[in-house]
């Protein structure tokens, strides 16, 4: 070997390889297949431009596009068992928790934070699906507890972004004990009047819709997101019938009563702080809920 085999070809080898695209520079449209250049969607706040589908967001971007400035500080939240059942199916639910953490950054579903919204003091929750489906668990149940808790303690209006696949297999009895749980917490807010707006994120299924996704003072929900207890497949094959189109759908259930409103992302923001400040009868901001709520669609006849 001499140095031209060793210095000059593998030199030139390197300049003429292939420069790999960072995997997340483009974003394909699950509605309409288009692919969209990864920094326009991250500047209209995770909505695909053309389509208005609107993405999946982690639980750290959603408060800071929530709260004022992008600044919070996150509640304290209480520890729990890792795996009190020792859970094992193809793989163990110890090491299924590590690689959430890893991936997600949170140590679970439920991130919990204080902060101003337009000046008015709220404590929010959001529950992140990235994080094994947003299931709830144990330190979910706790999280939500501890947010709720939090909002009775400085007496503010308290906000939850509900994602999820429903109740973590992985801790049975447990897990559904937290659905009882975080009514009882939610009633708690209901005794100091002050209110509790649920947002139903694409999707909010299972156990949570059963317990705090549905026992808010008003629910919101982003546009297309699936919400249901069951998913379309399984009541199809039960009872047997063509659900009909949009079954479970935020636009379908709000025609039907089940969901007060159904608001973009690029408002969500002003509605609920419209909200907070006429149940908490605060000062008006610069615009009004009955504005805000004028520029909806409106619903369609049953």
């Amino acid at each position: 070997m001499n140095w031209i085999s060793n210095v000059v070809r593998p030199k030139i080898r390197n300049f003429l390889a292939r420069r790999d695209t960072p995997e997340n520079m483009w974003i394909k449209c699950p509605e309409s297949g288009q692919l969209v250049f990864y920094k326009d969607v991250e500047a209209n706040q995770f909505v695909i431009p053309v389509s208005d589908y609107h993405m999946r967001i982690g639980a750290e971007t959603r408060l800071r596009m929530l709260f004022d400035g992008g600044e919070y500080e996150d509640v304290a939240l209480p520890e729990v068992a890792t795996d009190p059942l020792r859970f094992r199916d193809q793989r163990r639910y110890a090491d299924r928790l590590k690689d959430a953490r890893t991936k997600t950054g949170l140590q679970d579903a439920i991130k919990v934070a204080t902060g101003t919204l337009e000046g008015l003091p709220v404590t929010a929750a959001v529950q992140d699906f990235d994080f094994m489906g947003g299931s709830l668990g144990m330190a979910a149940g706790e999280a939500v507890i501890a947010g709720l808790e939090t909002a009775v303690k400085n007496e503010t209006p308290f906000i939850m972004f509900a994602a999820s696949g429903g109740a973590r297999m992985q801790e049975g009895i447990l897990s559904l004990m937290q659905l009882p749980r975080t009514t009882v917490a939610v009633q708690m807010l209901r005794e100091i009047k002050q209110p509790y707006i649920v947002v139903l994120t694409n999707p909010t299924t299972g156990g949570v819709t059963a317990s705090y996704a549905m026992l808010g003072d008003v629910h919101i929900a982003e546009p297309g997101a699936l919400i249901g207890f069951a998913g379309p497949r399984v009541i199809e094959q039960t009872i047997r019938e063509k659900l009909p189109e949009g079954f479970q759908r935020a636009e379908y259930l709000r025609d039907h009563g089940m969901v007060d409103m159904v608001v973009h992302r690029h408002e969500l923001r002003g509605v609920i702080a419209s909200l907070c400040r006429v149940l908490t009868k605060a000062p008006a901001a610069d615009k009004t809920l009955t504005q805000l709520i004028a520029n909806l669609p409106a619903p369609a006849e049953a």
